[in-house]
Parts: C-alpha cells; structure tokens; sequence
C-alpha cells in the first residue's frame, strides 16, 4: 500500500530505492531525506517500514488503528504527529473527517493516511515546485501538511458560516412558518460543527509546541528552531479557525434557542385563539343548558317573542366576545 517513495536531496527528487529496506540507507549517504507516503496499510505491510525506520510500538499501534486525536508525541528516534484533515460536502451539508499520521526522524518522514480527506498528494506536488523550502528536510515536510490542512480548515469553515446564513433565513422566514423540522435541521447542523470541532480545537497544543508559543514553548526533536516562524503561521490560521468554529457554534446554538421560543409563542397564540373560540361556544351552550333545565316555566311557550329574544342576546355576546379578543390580539 505504498503510494509513493522517493528521496530528496537538496530540495530535488531523486530515483526511489528498488528495496524498501535500502531507502533509510540511501536518503543518508547522500544527505537527504526519504518520504514515504502510505494509504491504510495492514499490520502486515507496515512491518518493514517499522523496521527499517524503528517506529516505536505504540505510535505504531496508533497509525493503525487510526481513530486518534489531533496530538504531537516525542519518541527516541522519531516524533509522531496525528492531523484530522475535513472535508466539507456541500450536496449533503456534511463534514467527514480523514486521518494524516506523520513520523518524522533525522532523515525520513513517513506519513500514513487513512479516510478520504488528505492533501498530501498536492503538498507533495507543491514541495516539489518549491526545492529551497523542501531544501531544509523533513521538517519542511510536516510544515506543508500543516499548513494544507489548516487552509482547508479555513475554507471549511467559510462554507459552513454560508451554511448557517441560509440555514437562519430559512428557519426565520414567514413561509417557513416554523416548520417542526427546523429544529432537526439545526440540530444536526450543530452536530456537523462538533465533528468539524473535534478535528480543530486538539489541534491547537501540537503547533503550539511546534510554534514555541507560550508556556508550551520549547525545542522540538528533529523539527528545525528556523520552522517556528513557519508554524507560528500555520498557528495564527488555527486560532482564526477555532475562533471561528467557537461563534459558529454559540450562534447554533442561539439559533435553536430562538426558534423553539418561537415555537412556543407560536403555539401559545393557537392555545389564545383556541380558548377565544371556546369562549364564544360557551356562551349560548350556557343559556341554552339553562333553558334546557325548566319545562314547566319555559317563557317561550306564552311568550311569542321569547326564542328571538334570546337568540338576539346571544348574537350580541358573541360580538362583545368577539370584539373583545380581537382588540386584545388572541383573534
């Protein structure tokens, strides 16, 4: 599952070794450095690569099984970064989520993908365009990964505020009339920035690290001192995206809020008219329940006008109640 093996030296690619175990070897005695770029190999297919580059066991045991937080670890002979690339599908408005896991030595980088959303492909082809910033080794390797996949994190996260604007407008708008599956909408929408959420917001410690930013600051192994300026770059990018994300998912949130109040205004106006209405039937059921209790005194049976009469005070307790709920806005 080996999608490509090459080894650079100063800044230009050179042939890829014929045998795998030969590629450390090979990337030093020229002084450069070998990338190997793998796509979900099997514990099988990633034995040698441990071998030849001594991938300590348990940064090992991570690559494979993926499913791994945003994180930076130090081993003796390598480090080990794990990056959450997003992509964003705009027929389904959802965000899926890749892995990238990249070991970096004194002259190798490997880097393992898992899921579809990678940009390690066109980073490759970019470094390749650019031999002065490959020039200066594998960290210039980790620093394009980086930087590719906070890029995305940016445009990702512009769609998603597109999204949201849509998304409110619908909710709100008069024809929309409060649909009861707005609130589904918006809740899953809401799930959709989580899941971006989870891929940005880990994120931030490891280039904190590889920035030397704050109290995190410090040399990194095997990441040149020269690269901070580089990742303090990448840095600022991330903390507009978590920025970003955080008010993203405060006005969700107050998106859903005001829609369920809206909802219960909305159902409250119906219990107003509904009770307005009630009201109104009550009134001649009342008088004619009380007709309805006396046979002997009935004042219709002498009196001609009587059934008029009392069909003419209902009609005007009906327009009194009428008029009064309509002024007091319940009709």
């Amino acid at each position: 599952m080996i999608v490509d093996c090459a080894i650079y030296r100063d800044g230009h690619r050179t042939e890829g070794p014929e045998d795998l175990s030969d590629a450390l070897a090979g990337a030093r005695a020229v002084g450069g450095f070998v990338w190997i770029g793998l796509h979900e190999p099997s514990e099988r297919e990633f034995e040698l690569v441990t071998e030849e580059f001594a991938l300590h066991p348990l940064s090992v045991e991570d690559a494979l099984k993926a499913h791994q937080r945003p994180k930076l670890e130090v081993y003796d002979d390598s480090l080990f970064v794990v990056l959450k690339p997003v992509v964003y599908e705009p027929e389904s408005d959802a965000v899926t989520t890749g892995e990238v896991m990249i070991f970096l030595g004194d002259a190798f980088v490997v880097t393992v993908r898992h899921g579809v959303g990678s940009p390690l492909a066109a980073v490759r082809r970019r470094l390749e365009q650019e031999p002065e910033l490959l020039g200066k080794g594998p960290t210039s390797v980790l620093y394009a990964i980086a930087d590719a996949t906070v890029d995305h994190y940016v445009e990702v996260s512009a769609e998603l505020q597109n999204d949201l604007e849509e998304l409110e407008a619908d909710v709100f708008s008069p024809e929309s009339g409060g649909s009861r599956h707005s609130a589904s909408r918006v809740y899953g929408f809401k799930r959709q920035i989580m899941e971006f959420r989870r891929a940005t917001g880990p994120l931030a410690v490891p280039l904190t690290r590889l920035a030397g930013v704050g109290t995190l600051g410090g040399s990194v192994p095997f990441v040149d001192d020269k690269a901070r300026p580089f990742f303090r770059d990448v840095h600022d990018h991330l903390t507009r995206v978590n920025e970003s994300v955080e008010g993203l998912d405060r006005l969700v949130s107050d998106v859903l809020s005001a829609h369920l109040a809206q909802m219960s205004v909305r159902q409250n106006d119906d219990m107003r008219k509904i009770s307005a209405w009630a009201a109104m039937a009550a009134v001649p059921t009342m008088i004619a329940g009380v007709y309805g209790m006396n046979f002997e005194h009935m004042p219709e049976l002498r009196w001609v006008w009587a059934y008029p009469a009392v069909l003419a005070v209902m009609a005007a307790l009906e327009v009194v109640l009428y008029r009064t709920f309509k002024r007091r806005g319940w009709m």
